[in-house]
């Protein structure tokens, strides 16, 4: 082997071309470095006091974060459940619990109807759950009318009722039907189905009535079945009432039947 050490171009270079290039690469280098101003360094030193109080800030919620988690996330969830709940309700709008509705009937005397539940259907219907209408009449008597489910209708002053509709009077008469058409205006309660009456006078069964509360009538059509109280003090009581129970002529079939 040749003692002599391999040689490279790159390496052969004069002294001289080796100061030019280490001055041609300092020049670059000071050319591309610039000394900051006073308003950079302000600007530096004010980033500085902001990372002090920032970074341990940041480390600080970091910690709080981590111990708060598991109630954070027991909210979640409990909103998420509630949301959830909500959502599979059917929620519609204008509903009203606990609604009460009062008005004047065409002989000044006050009306009220009260309810569970009412629906505002449009500016004149009202859907009610459970409504219950007190109206009074002449000679300071009222009657109280129940139901299942009714239909208010506001300028009207009219209500229907259905299901399992229960009229009471302060004479102590009770009638049980089906359905029930009220007037609130004239006073007018009626019904086209059968019905069933309880009272001082006996016990009345119809296929439907009329009362004109503020006229002291009542007129059930028939065939019917009407089964009197032979009693003289039922017959007082009845004949102090303002309304007493008056069969259409068609409305009992055979003779009334004394027990």
């Amino acid at each position: 082997m040749s003692g002599t050490p391999p040689q490279r171009d790159d390496f052969s270079r004069t002294s001289d071309e080796a100061r030019r290039q280490r001055e041609a690469f300092g020049a670059a280098v000071r050319a591309n470095r610039t000394v900051p101003d006073e308003a950079n360094l302000a600007r530096r030193r004010q980033m500085l006091r902001w990372a002090k109080w920032v970074l341990p800030g940041c480390a600080l919620l970091l910690l709080v974060s981590i111990a708060a988690w598991p109630e954070i996330d027991h909210i979640i969830n409990a909103n998420r459940t509630a949301l959830t709940q909500e959502a599979r309700l059917h929620i519609q709008s204008g509903n009203m619990t606990g609604a009460s509705y009062r008005g004047l009937d065409a002989h000044q005397r006050p009306y009220m109807i009260t309810t569970d539940t009412a629906l505002q259907v449009d500016a004149e219907r009202i859907n009610l759950v459970a409504p219950v209408a007190d109206t009074f009449v002449s000679g300071n008597g009222w009657v109280m009318v129940t139901g299942d489910e009714g239909v208010y209708m506001q300028h009207a002053q009219t209500l229907e009722l259905t299901g399992n509709v229960t009229l009471y009077r302060n004479d102590g008469i009770i009638m049980y039907g089906p359905i029930a058409d009220i007037d609130l205006k004239r006073g007018v309660i009626a019904s086209d189905k059968w019905v069933h009456s309880e009272g001082p006078f006996g016990v009345l069964d119809a296929q439907g009535y009329f009362m004109g509360q503020h006229e002291g009538i009542a007129q059930f059509r028939g065939p019917g079945r009407l089964i009197l109280n032979d009693d003289s003090s039922a017959d007082k009581d009845a004949a102090a009432s303002n309304t007493q129970p008056v069969a259409h002529p068609s409305a009992v079939a055979p003779a009334p039947e004394k027990r």
